[in-house]
């Protein structure tokens, strides 16, 4: 007797059971699911997709505390132009592996790039420093230029180089060990990848970001959540990581023309003024307004349905 199977929509015939179908769509779902991840191979950082729609990048040097060598500034850049392009992306949890989420910079292994310089003539050497440290910037300006919204869970030590990452996602979670330090100043340098840039935007205090990037003392996790370097704080890191993949599922059970359009312009408000604000979103959405999504939105919400039982396309 022939039917279409409710969980996959294909058609069974008294040759190919209902069961067969399932384990050769599955199979199928699967094969494209490793498939896709085949391209996020890196030496530095592990992705995975938890749930639906959903990537978890993970800091993965845990021998090393996550310290960041050469490689992971590299792998960062390319992973998240990656996942702004991948359309069956729709939210990012960052998380680090092992005891802690980072230790910061791998001294050891970029010292050679600013101390051990080819060049003789000053001017060169200073050119050449000013290109690296441009490049590294962009490894975390590639956080907050990726489209889909980035989540940091935090759990113990954020040092040095792990202030300057968090600070280009766009929500941050700790777990109640965290703790946060900009380091810079300990080894004789001024923080020069995002810290400085976008910490006052973050916390809303420059007397208390000067005082941490000054003195590079600790911050605990309770004075992080009433800072707001950090909006929410768990017991423990299973507790954090869940409730981090509990938001990201929230986030990308939306639409993704309104999401990614909202992240854009938050961004884009934080560096100008109101008015520039406003002009600039009504350009976008004199576009944006004409999507599909809103209908079906509109449609969900008359019908008291969860935004979670509508399916929007890919974007």
């Amino acid at each position: 007797m022939e039917g279409v199977c409710r969980t996959c929509g294909l058609l069974s015939t008294p040759i190919i059971a209902w069961k067969d179908l399932h384990k050769v769509v599955l199979g199928l779902r699967n094969m494209s699911s490793e498939a896709g991840l085949a391209s996020y191979d890196y030496e530095t950082l592990k992705v995975t997709t938890p749930k639906e729609n959903i990537f978890h990048v993970e800091l993965n040097r845990p021998e090393k505390r996550n310290a960041m060598n050469k490689a992971f500034w590299r792998e960062m850049v390319l992973c998240f132009r990656a996942l702004s392009d991948d359309t069956n992306c729709r939210a990012v949890v960052i998380s680090g592996a092992g005891k802690m989420f980072t230790s910061g910079i791998d001294l050891s292994d970029l010292a050679s790039d600013f101390l051990q310089q080819e060049e003789s003539d000053t001017a060169r050497i200073a050119w050449n420093v000013r290109k690296k440290i441009k490049d590294y910037q962009e490894s975390f300006s590639a956080i907050e230029k990726c489209t889909k919204p980035v989540i940091a869970a935090i759990h113990n030590g954020c040092i040095g180089g792990g202030m300057n990452l968090i600070t280009a996602c766009d929500i941050r979670y700790c777990s109640q060990d965290a703790w946060f330090q900009v380091k810079e100043v300990d080894v004789g340098l001024a923080a020069d990848v995002g810290a400085l840039q976008r910490l006052p935007s973050v916390i809303g205090s420059r007397s208390l970001v000067s005082e941490l990037a000054l003195t590079a003392r600790k911050m605990m996790s309770d004075e992080a959540l009433s800072s707001g370097l950090v909006s929410r704080v768990f017991p423990d890191k299973s507790s954090l990581m869940l409730a981090s993949f509990d938001l990201a599922s929230e986030i990308a059970s939306r639409s993704p023309v309104a999401v990614q359009g909202t992240k854009i312009n938050l961004i884009y408000s934080r560096d100008h003024s109101v008015q520039e604000g406003l002009d600039y979103m009504a350009t976008w959405n004199m576009s944006m307004l004409q999507t599909e999504d809103i209908m079906k939105s509109a449609q969900a919400v008359l019908q008291k349905k969860s935004p979670k039982d509508v399916t929007f396309s890919k974007l």
